[in-house]
């Protein structure tokens, strides 16, 4: 059993860690405003503003394990001057959004990082954090870089778009799938890997990313138990710019689709990870579970990422309207997946 202390820790992933180091028999302390939620049942804590004087001070004493789960130089740069000293291992939850370029697939933790010049932008900021994490910390530092995170309960709407939306069935309004791939990472395997990486006390640079599968192969794999008669309507990236659909994430987007310049992004190399303990549950386990909770919170809901029902509905009709629909190199073309129905 050890003491753990989440700087953090009401947010998704925070949350997440906590409970599955509870479940291990760990003392868990998070220290956070509590603004993003509530912590599991267990664990002690300490709200504070981390901005504030004397955010820390009840916190001022040994710990197995300091998890820091954030990247705004205030906060980090703050923890590190109280808490340094006062930590066996010390893990930082950085980002595959630090690395300088997206177009070499399979690159691993020696790729080019950006060069920060904006702490208010992520990437920016994750490396200035990585940065200073390792000239304090030195060899009890591990650097965990994510990419996209998926699961239960995921606030950001991304992958679980996706499943919500072909269990709606109709015409699905879809990007170009040949040479786009997704890659994620069950939060559950992020958060048992993290637990594991501090009892072994690992050090250096992991990118926690799961296995590459292409984009074509996902929509196969859900449109196998979407209802019959579902179809996709593929649309090119010119057009989908050209009507204002966004990529990757957020409003009036579609989820997971990337520039073409920027693919390699869910190409990242996990083999260190692996290597170090990692483990991966099935695709199809963490979209059965995704789309269990996509159902409790409902399929229509209102989401942080993807297009609204009236969104969608618009983009279609514009596209049924225009002439000789369908044909070799129209905009769009429409797939029938009813005859993949299992």
């Amino acid at each position: 059993m050890g003491q753990i202390l989440i700087l953090g820790g009401t947010g998704w992933l925070g949350r997440e860690i906590a409970t599955a180091a509870l479940e291990e028999g760990h003392e868990v302390t998070a220290l956070a405003r509590g603004s993003s939620g509530v912590t599991p049942e267990g664990v002690r804590l300490i709200r504070a503003d981390r901005t504030e004087p004397g955010a820390y001070d009840q916190v001022q004493h040994a710990w197995d394990e300091v998890i820091e789960l954030s990247c705004a130089p205030p906060l980090v740069e703050s923890a590190l001057e109280v808490l340094a000293g006062h930590a066996r291992h010390w893990t930082l939850i950085s980002s595959v959004s630090v690395y300088a370029r997206n177009d070499q697939p399979d690159a691993d933790e020696t790729a080019q990082l950006v060069e920060p010049r904006d702490l208010q932008d992520y990437a920016d900021a994750k490396v200035h954090a990585e940065r200073i994490s390792r000239a304090r910390l030195g060899e009890r530092l591990l650097i965990i870089r994510p990419g996209l995170i998926s699961g239960p309960r995921d606030p950001s709407d991304r992958f679980g778009y996706w499943p919500a939306r072909f269990q709606r069935g109709g015409p699905i309004l879809v990007p170009e799938a040949a040479g786009r791939w997704v890659q994620t990472i069950d939060v559950s395997d992020l958060a048992g890997f993290i637990l594991l990486a501090s009892s072994t006390r690992t050090g250096g640079e992991l990118n926690a990313v799961g296995h590459s599968i292409s984009l074509e192969e996902f929509f196969t794999e859900l449109g196998s138990a979407a209802p019959a008669g579902t179809t996709l309507v593929s649309a090119t990236d010119e057009w989908l710019r050209e009507n204002d659909v966004r990529h990757w994430a957020g409003p009036r987007s579609l989820p997971l689709w990337l520039p073409r310049a920027d693919v390699a992004f869910a190409r990242r190399s996990n083999a260190a990870f692996l290597r170090a303990g990692g483990t991966l549950r099935p695709w199809s386990h963490t979209t059965v579970r995704v789309l269990e909770d996509e159902r409790l919170r409902g399929l229509l809901r209102p989401r942080r990422s993807g297009l609204s029902l009236d969104e969608e509905a618009e983009l279609l009709r514009l596209h049924r309207s225009e002439p000789v629909f369908g044909t070799p190199g129209d905009p769009i073309q429409s797939q029938d997946l009813s005859s993949k129905q299992r």
